[in-house]
């Protein structure tokens, strides 16, 4: 057996190091401020309106349990090993060497990219208060701050991201109260009992692959959650601080989710085209703005204009922190230049956070050119990068507790142990591969397949093997016996 060890990934002890900022409380609202946004603000609306809100739901409720038992796969992992490096690093010793360089660069990808998109939306919603104000303008001055407080220190980031999420956590909490009220008839007119849930007889509408598509809707929505696996590395006391998030964060995130949509469906007849209409540039017709103005609060779109401003820009925020974090790790780890593994007094890997920052500008900057046609590719083949992470995550969970058996150890030596392995990992691996699979399946419906919307949509999946296959092949790296896994700790 292999005792603790240092890491070679972190470094010397006289060079500055990761600072053990964050607390139980940031950990909780990281993983909160980064599933609860605009696919809840938003999406919930044409959600409900593709697959009525029984498919909704129950939509819904699978992904949160897949969720569930990815967020204590990665417990398990993160608080055995707590490492910034996260998905990289695991898969680097679990696996092969070329399947954590190739999840850490999706993963580097798909949150860099995520900064563009979140920019993008930025600019949008504040036009809905200056509407003459110049898009560039705007995008610059919110990366400024994305990039500042990520520059002053990880504190700096969990400290913003806490009070992000508590406004979120609020506006939820505030709906489901004024929802509730209204399904009773306290609030904005007469009762309205399960009317709207059951038109046309049944809760469920469009069939088959209209469940597929919500499916796919609400994993988008969840993504966010693993952030606490790159989170945990500079957390103070990962041990007992990571479990203590990961109990909370399912449950609060099941309970929003579907006790909203439940609200949302009853209340809101899965019939109305506003329900479709809900996107970034109209937020008048966003679900949560149709039930306020219902319970007769007058100020309910500039309310959830001002919410989901703050959403995209905690979704911002947490791309700049986690990309930076994990290119960090590579670089120490020399799957990306040495340069980038470098570290400020205050412990902030400045290198990588200004790389992370310039990718982030360049693709936002690429919505200006040729109709856009650029960045959408970049945001689309991002799309099913979110799904490939959680696959991730699933199989170094898997490999990582048979590698611990396999080299004599006893289940009681993990500090948070998941529950219901091997079930849960393999259940996780099987919806991701469906819902990655399923990505885009009304492309190959009807008499013409959708090529070019196949080549956006599948993008990313044959990048991925293509990184992977490659540095195998150039690196020599195979897939590492589960008696060689590297299963040493860093010193507490």
């Amino acid at each position: 057996m292999q005792g603790n060890q240092q890491n070679p990934a972190q470094g010397n002890i006289n060079q500055p190091a990761l600072k053990k900022s964050f607390k139980a409380r940031h950990l909780t609202m990281i993983a909160l401020g980064g599933s609860i946004g605009t696919g809840l603000f938003l999406a919930s609306g044409g959600a409900i309106a593709s697959a009525g809100p029984g498919g909704a739901l129950l939509a819904y409720t699978a992904v949160g349990v897949m969720v569930y038992f990815l967020m204590t796969s990665l417990g398990e992992l993160a608080t055995y090993l707590p490492d910034s490096g996260s998905f990289s690093t695991y898969g680097t010793r679990f696996v092969s060497p070329a399947f954590g360089f190739a999840i850490g660069w999706n993963f580097w990808y798909n949150w860099a990219v995520t900064i563009a998109a979140e920019l993008s939306a930025a600019t949008v919603i504040i036009k809905y208060w200056f509407p003459d104000s110049p898009s560039f303008l705007w995008s610059l001055v919110f990366l400024l701050l994305m990039f500042g407080l990520n520059f002053l220190s990880a504190r700096g980031y969990g400290e913003s991201e806490y009070w992000f999420a508590i406004i979120k956590i609020i506006t939820v909490i505030a709906f489901l109260v004024v929802g509730v009220l209204m399904i009773f008839g306290i609030m904005g007119g007469e009762a309205v009992g399960f009317s709207n849930f059951q038109i046309g007889g049944s809760s469920f509408h469009g069939g088959f692959f209209a469940f597929v598509g919500v499916f796919m809707a609400a994993g988008f929505s969840f993504q966010g959650t693993e952030l606490i696996g790159v989170a945990a590395g500079e957390s103070e006391n990962p041990r007992r601080n990571v479990p203590i998030a990961i109990r909370q964060v399912f449950w609060r995130i099941l309970i929003f989710y579907i006790l909203a949509i439940f609200v949302i469906g009853m209340l809101i007849p899965y019939t109305n085209p506003d329900l479709l209409r809900g996107g970034i540039d109209d937020i008048g017709v966003s679900p949560f703005t149709i039930v306020f103005n219902k319970a007769g609060l007058a100020i309910a779109a500039s309310v959830m204009n001002a919410v989901i401003l703050s959403s995209v820009l905690s979704a911002g925020n947490s791309g700049m922190y986690a990309s930076t974090r994990v290119l960090y790790a590579m670089a120490k780890d020399g799957m990306a230049p040495r340069a980038l593994g470098k570290l400020n007094r205050r412990g902030v890997p400045v290198g990588a956070l200004l790389v992370t920052t310039a990718v982030g500008m360049l693709a936002f900057l690429a919505s200006f050119f040729g109709d856009g046609a650029v960045y959408n590719w970049l945001l689309n083949a991002s799309g099913m990068c979110g799904f490939i992470n959680w696959l991730g995550i699933a199989v170094c969970h898997y490999r990582f507790r048979r590698a611990f058996i396999a080299q004599g150890h006893s289940l009681d030596e993990l500090p948070y142990r998941a529950r219901w392995f091997p079930f849960g990992p393999i259940f996780a691996l099987g919806l991701c591969i469906v819902a990655i699979l399923g990505q885009n399946m009304g492309a190959f419906s009807g008499g013409n397949i959708d090529w070019y919307g196949i080549a956006v949509s599948y993008i990313s999946l044959p990048l991925f093997v293509l990184i992977w296959v490659g540095y195998r092949w150039f690196r020599k790296s195979n897939i590492i016996p589960l008696d060689k896994c590297d299963l040493s700790t860093h010193p507490e």
